[in-house]
């Protein structure tokens, strides 16, 4: 499907993938070891709860980076009109009740203190791998602009958005959430 912008300047992109694409990669992320996530390589401040995976690049994953990269730059042609050079590593993202996960408003923009090389984030990316009726609360929202906007539930649905954005993840209540994010990253803003 065409991508759909939101009214706070977000895009929705659903149809990216068949069903069994997304068992696939849901089942190669689940084999991956989850660690408690961090923000730029240190504590979490008491703003997040989330288990994450990182999907390094090779091999097994090659077609999945080159798959994103094509959305990313076809987003970015149309929508955002960024310099680009390429994606970071993906990060697979599970929300569990028993957890309370959640992860309170912040933005991606920036690097990783202990690369001073890397460049900055500029697009973040969100694959949505839970059926949205296997879980509550847990509401990817994004304030980019007013009205604050909201990522479908639907698995498979991609929600694409300025990594500057303040955005957050809502508690979730009941169930389980994994996504996918997904960040492109280019030279500093200007």
């Amino acid at each position: 499907e065409s991508p759909i912008l939101m009214e706070g300047g977000s895009v929705t992109r659903r149809g990216l993938f068949r069903p069994a694409q997304l068992d696939d990669l849901e089942r190669h992320c689940d084999t991956l070891p989850l660690e408690p996530a961090r923000l730029t390589g240190s504590g979490t401040s008491g703003i997040r709860t989330t288990q994450v995976a990182w999907v390094h690049r090779n091999a097994q994953t090659e077609d999945l980076y080159l798959r994103m990269e094509a959305i990313v730059l076809q987003l970015n042609a149309d929508l955002f009109h960024f310099a680009l050079t390429g994606l970071t590593t993906m990060q697979y993202a599970v929300y569990r009740q028993e957890e309370a996960g959640y992860f309170d408003w912040h933005n991606d923009y920036g690097r990783y203190r202990g690369d001073p090389g890397q460049e900055p984030r500029k697009i973040t990316l969100s694959l949505q791998m839970s059926d949205g009726a296997s879980y509550d609360g847990c509401d990817l929202e994004v304030r980019a602009a007013h009205p604050v906007d909201v990522a479908a539930r639907e698995r498979g649905t991609l929600m694409a958005f300025r990594a500057n954005a303040l955005h957050r993840v809502t508690p979730i209540t009941r169930g389980l959430r994994k996504a996918l994010v997904i960040w492109a990253a280019g030279p500093e803003f200007r």
